[in-house]
């Protein structure tokens, strides 16, 4: 038995708790009872309002409240899922309620697990994970890494449930703001350039849908090949490129409007933003 099926089977009949069951909750609690990896009965689910706690208990089937303390005393897992600003009033609702038998799981972007180790009861095991839009197709990224108290049995129950939604690694918490800045601010920089390959083939006569669609799955399938095959994009690029070819010219257009660089600074600057929502 693989650690990883072992770490599954000893948290497999856990009770998890999320607070926040917004998007990235919601999106969590479908995948996992989708997967088998938990039942019905074993989820509870937090919002801030009673309305929402009723949309989502019709949606999903479980137990919804508004009190995370509640949510947390018969939990064995509790998975944070607020916003960065709202983890600090969360963490004094449920710190009454925790203790080390106990798994915290955050979502929370930029809370480093320090901070959070500060406000809950010594001992109290945490792992940090920060996923990415596309989980809600099931193509996410999540980068996951431990705080003093998680063992090695916290990361693979973790990957486990994020590996349900796409892929997962784990990392050492100071390349976390790197991570926001690649993995989960990338999607918007991807957007920006599938619409501007849609763009161009529209300037160049196709209907803005086939041009989309073009554009959405060369994206992909590029993306897959990289991952497939492991080989480096320089390679495959040098591939795709004939000598005196169409590409050629394309790429030195690419080339002399800076676009290598215009990404780098955009990953770096994204990532210098995360590191500068630290919470004291």
């Amino acid at each position: 038995m693989t650690a990883k099926v072992a770490a599954v089977k000893s948290w497999s009949k856990s009770r998890v708790a999320v607070l926040g069951a917004g998007k990235m909750g919601t999106l969590l609690l479908q995948a996992m009872l989708e997967k088998g990896l938990l039942t019905k009965d074993c989820i509870s689910g937090t919002v801030q309002h009673a309305e929402k706690a009723k949309a989502v208990h019709k949606e999903l089937g479980i137990a919804v409240g508004v009190d995370n303390y509640v949510a947390v005393k018969e939990a064995d897992v509790v998975l944070i899922c607020v916003k960065p600003q709202q983890v600090g009033q969360v963490l004094e609702q449920i710190a009454p309620a925790m203790n080390p038998g106990k798994l915290i799981i955050s979502v929370a972007a930029s809370v480093p697990t320090d901070y959070m180790e500060k406000r809950l009861p010594d001992g109290v095991p945490i792992v940090r994970a920060m996923p990415n839009t596309p989980a809600l197709v099931g193509a996410g990224m999540t980068a996951l890494c431990k705080g003093r108290f998680a063992e090695k049995s916290h990361i693979e129950f973790t990957r486990t449930l994020f590996d349900s939604v796409g892929l997962s690694v784990v990392v050492d918490e100071k390349h976390m703001d790197a991570v926001t800045g690649l993995s989960a601010s990338g999607p918007a920089f991807i957007y920006i350039i599938i619409e501007s390959l849609t763009d161009a083939g529209v300037k160049c006569g196709l209907p803005r849908e086939l041009a989309t669609q073009l554009a959405a799955q060369t994206t992909m399938g590029a993306a897959k090949v990289v991952l497939e095959t492991g080989d480096h994009p320089a390679l495959l690029k040098d591939a795709v490129t004939t000598p005196a070819g169409c590409t050629i010219d394309g790429i030195l257009e690419l080339e002399e409007g800076k676009l290598r660089v215009t990404l780098i600074k955009a990953v770096v600057k994204a990532a210098q933003r995360a590191k500068e929502l630290v919470f004291s």
